[in-house]
């Protein structure tokens, strides 16, 4: 028998995203994944819609097999500290369709038309990423921290107690013989997707719908032929009909695209068994001199609609797809499974260091049920939206709830803030606010703070910079040093390992030797008041706000006593 503090069970995005958080915060884990070889492709991993009619499967396939990086995802994977998803991520194409039977365009469109970013919203725009990609990026990652998937690895059973788990795992080697290997684990996180074992072995139910006589094929092709360009997402034919779509990406070819075909007079299940067929098909749909290079891989895929009734089970966690499945009209997908891992494994590595209480893992479940409820909400919503309106411009526009930027925990029982008397009951997935901060909400950026420390006030940094999974950050907004003292005093009760306190003066703040030697970990100047504006705070008043590991706000208080009562409900007493 082996032991580790954490088995992963599952390699997709939630998994790879739960290993990185948690070996950053230096918890050893081991990752299985039971399938053999990595996925190959731009798909996402389950597609999953509720389709009554063709044009909404279409829809639903455009915002699904693309991996739509929401603003706020896109936010997690900068204090992940993974830069190369920035830096692969691709702006949305617009979208362009055609006049029947020509490559004569009819109309082009935006799904989300551009919003300039602000000082306190650095990425407000969704990008493009394949799922291939972002895994490859992530596998990267936990591989620099002496971590790497474990293929072919397959869970067989759990075995529950009060300390610890017990997994049953089988290997398959290339010669086809099995291994058999008995896992000693403090905490199991399921991230093995819809099908998954996790879920079954903790007997959770995945109540919803699902859609047998409602499917697509999918899949990645290289193509070229007059008329087919690389500057628009392409929609031939008839959306009450028969149509093919087209997205290129750089990231399968120089000629990559990734396609979905589906119609009323379609045979999917002969077009996923014949590549001629499907060849067939693309000609009748596509009127130019198309060249089809090479069909990558493709795949039929059908809908369902499914969430569990709680996401822990003793010390096993279920999160992404192997917790929710539902109509991806949003592209909320690996957006929320990705904010599942993270909302978890800050805690898991707390509790591992015996900082926090194991009751704060309850937290889980408290914090994203409603979350997910809302997601589920919301997606249908965008999904009915798709079928009932009649132009395409109209079909595939977005608003900028799917940014997840408003997404929140306010009532979380481990949030707190001084300045909110009349609570109300929280909407988890409220739009974005300016001139609006409570605890549980997320927390805003804010660039071209002056680090005091250095002569000349030329060394600048930003919130996002600082903020990390591995602490808590304390903002103290003053330019009162006693006040400084004194939170720095009553933080002293608490591990210095993660916690880290910055001082934010106003832009007006007299400096002196006093503030050059403040006690904080940073002491910065807010020359261009974006700090203040964005966490609502007069340049005449002292407020500490306490970001948590995932970043979120998690108090918002006056000064020491309020510091104590937030920090007494995450830490062991």
């Amino acid at each position: 028998m082996t032991t580790i503090p954490v088995l992963v069970v599952g390699a997709g995005p939630s998994g790879l995203v739960a290993a990185l958080t948690l070996l950053r915060n230096g918890i050893p884990v081991r990752i299985i994944d039971k399938e053999s070889k990595y996925r190959v492709g731009q798909r996402g991993g389950g597609i999953h819609v509720r389709s009554t009619f063709f044009h909404s499967a279409i829809y639903a396939w455009l915002i699904a097999t693309v991996r739509h990086l929401q603003p706020r995802s896109q936010e997690l994977f900068r204090f992940l500290g993974v830069p190369e998803v920035d830096q692969m991520l691709k702006p949305f194409l617009p979208m362009q369709t055609y006049k029947p039977g020509t490559v004569e365009p009819l109309a082009s469109f935006p799904m989300f038309p551009y919003t300039e970013p602000t000082a306190a919203i650095p990425y407000y725009n969704p990008a493009a990423l394949g799922q291939e990609t972002l895994e490859r990026i992530l596998r990267s990652h936990i591989q620099k921290l002496s971590c790497t998937v474990e293929l072919g690895t397959e869970l067989r059973s759990i075995e529950q107690y009060s300390d610890h788990v017990v997994a049953h795992v089988v290997r398959k080697l290339d010669n086809g013989k099995e291994v058999f290997e008995v896992i000693q684990a403090n905490w199991l996180i399921g991230s093995d997707g819809a099908r998954g074992a996790v879920r079954k072995q903790l007997g959770l139910t995945f109540l919803g719908e699902s859609y047998y006589d409602k499917h697509w094929l999918t899949g990645d092709i290289r193509l070229h032929g007059p008329g087919i360009d690389r500057e628009h997402w392409h929609i031939f034919g008839d959306f009450k009909a028969d149509a093919v779509v087209l997205r290129p990406t750089d990231e399968i070819a120089p000629d990559g695209f990734q396609f979905v075909v589906s119609g009323r007079n379609i045979d999917i299940p002969k077009l996923a068994s014949s590549e001629e067929e499907l060849l067939k098909v693309f000609s009748s749909l596509i009127k130019t001199d198309l060249t089809i290079e090479k069909v990558m891989w493709s795949s039929e895929y059908r809908p369902n609609v499914r969430m569990v009734n709680k996401l822990r089970e003793g010390r096993v966690f279920v999160a992404g797809d192997a917790a929710h499945i539902h109509p991806p009209s949003g592209g909320q997908g690996l957006n929320s499974s990705v904010q599942d891992s993270f909302n978890l494994c800050w805690k898991i590595a707390l509790v591992e260091k015996n900082i926090s209480p194991v009751s704060i893992l309850d937290t889980y479940n408290t914090e994203r049920i409603p979350v997910i409820a809302e997601m589920l909400n919301l997606t249908n919503v965008l999904f009915n939206k798709g079928k009932d309106v009649q132009t395409a411009a109209a079909r595939f526009q977005r608003g900028e709830q799917v940014y997840m930027l408003g997404v929140n925990c306010r009532g979380s029982p481990i949030v707190f803030d001084e300045f909110v008397t009349d609570a109300k009951p929280a909407d988890s997935y409220r739009l974005i606010q300016d001139g609006c901060l409570q605890a549980g909400d997320r927390a805003p950026d804010a660039p071209g703070l002056v680090d005091i420390m250095y002569p000349g006030g030329t060394t600048t940094t930003r919130l996002f910079d600082i903020f990390q999974p591995i602490y808590h950050t304390v903002l103290v907004f003053t330019a009162d040093y006693t006040t400084v003292a004194q939170i720095v005093s009553a933080l002293g009760l608490y591990d210095s390992n993660v916690i880290r306190t910055v001082v934010v003066l106003p832009a007006n703040a007299v400096t002196t030797d006093e503030s050059v030697s403040t006690p904080a970990n940073l002491t910065l100047m807010d020359q261009n008041c974006h700090a203040y504006a964005g966490y609502v705070v007069g340049d005449k008043q002292t407020r500490v706000v306490i970001v948590r590991p995932d970043g979120v706000v998690g108090a918002i208080v006056r000064g020491e006593e309020g510091l104590k009562k937030y920090f007494n409900g995450i830490f062991v007493a």
